[in-house]
């Protein structure tokens, strides 16, 4: 039985270039040529670690909570004060890029900070 060397994250969208260079903007990647069509965009990691991020044009909206979400690391091994700064911090930036803020999830003792977010289409993500 073979192994899985990689893993693409499918988006399903309205406007997947749109969203692919919100995305871009969120995580570093870059739109790899020859770019996507009008019916499909990708997105990848220029150091080559990241998933795919793939976007493709349906027909219908976004009608329901995501069951998957993708957690932005923007804290890991920060705490308190400082992990909380830096989750807003980037909430501020990605605020300005169209993305709209949910709410905030203060520390508890389980869990750390976090922030839940929602992309220029509405896809549910988290500031971790």
């Amino acid at each position: 039985m073979a192994s899985v060397k990689q893993v693409q994250v499918t988006f399903d969208c309205a406007e997947p270039e749109r969203l692919a260079r919100f995305w871009c903007e969120v995580l570093g990647y870059v739109v790899p040529p020859p770019g996507g069509s009008a019916t499909w965009a990708a997105a990848v990691d220029p150091a080559g670690s990241g998933p795919r991020l793939y976007f493709q044009r349906v027909p219908e909206g976004k009608v329901a909570k995501n069951r998957v979400h993708l957690d932005v690391r923007v804290g890991t091994g920060l705490r308190g004060d400082e992990r909380l700064a830096a989750l807003e911090a980037e909430c501020a930036r990605l605020v300005a890029l169209g993305a709209v803020q949910v709410g905030l999830l203060l520390a508890d003792d389980e869990n750390e900070s976090c922030i839940p977010m929602r992309d220029i289409e509405g896809n549910e993500f988290c500031l971790d």
